[in-house]
């Protein structure tokens, strides 16, 4: 079994004004053997259909520039490259991110863009599962939890491979307590 940590970024506005539609912007991901060595890595940014323009706060968070937004490619090109590089139909995998965010977003992309969506199945919601490994009263973000297992936090808050490559740290050190 191999396991694809990734972490996505989404269109997001300070409020989120009604009728506002989020869409990935951009993809960070690693592969995990069952013995927990890391392996290869994914990162693309995406570019959105229904608000191309991102909103001042969308890249004073994520740190993306609209011209790199401007020049990537739409989401069915981009996540046709993500399932090669996965090999969807080869040897088994499991997607794996922190929280339930991400496996949503990327189901209404794949809606949006009319593609299917099998490919994200298996997944695991690693940030549920770690509130029940750790026994904690309630769920923890991902800066949290990098810090409660004693690790420091690599690279920018808020762009896709940092943050899938935090992701990775725990996953590692918990690799036998997932359920998948």
């Amino acid at each position: 079994m191999r396991f694809i940590i990734y972490d996505i970024e989404a269109t997001c506005w300070e409020g989120r004004p009604p009728g506002m539609v989020q869409e990935t912007i951009e993809i960070g991901a690693f592969e995990v053997n069952a013995y927990g060595e890391v392996g290869a890595a994914f990162s693309r940014l995406i570019k959105p259909i229904l608000h191309p323009q991102l909103s001042h706060f969308c890249r004073q968070l994520t740190n993306i520039d609209q011209s790199d937004i401007n020049r990537s490619r739409d989401f069915s090109r981009v996540i046709q490259a993500f399932q090669d590089w996965i090999d969807v139909d080869g040897e088994p995998y499991a997607l794996a991110a922190w929280g339930s965010f991400d496996e949503r977003q990327l189901r209404q992309d794949c809606d949006l863009h009319r593609m299917d969506d099998y490919w994200l199945d298996p997944h695991i919601n690693l940030k549920a599962q770690y509130r029940d490994i750790r026994s904690l009263p309630k769920k923890r973000g991902l800066a949290s939890a990098i810090r409660h297992e004693g690790f420091e936090w690599t690279g920018e808050q808020h762009r896709a491979l940092d943050d899938a490559e935090n992701t990775v740290k725990i996953f590692c050190k918990l690799l036998d307590m997932w359920r998948y």
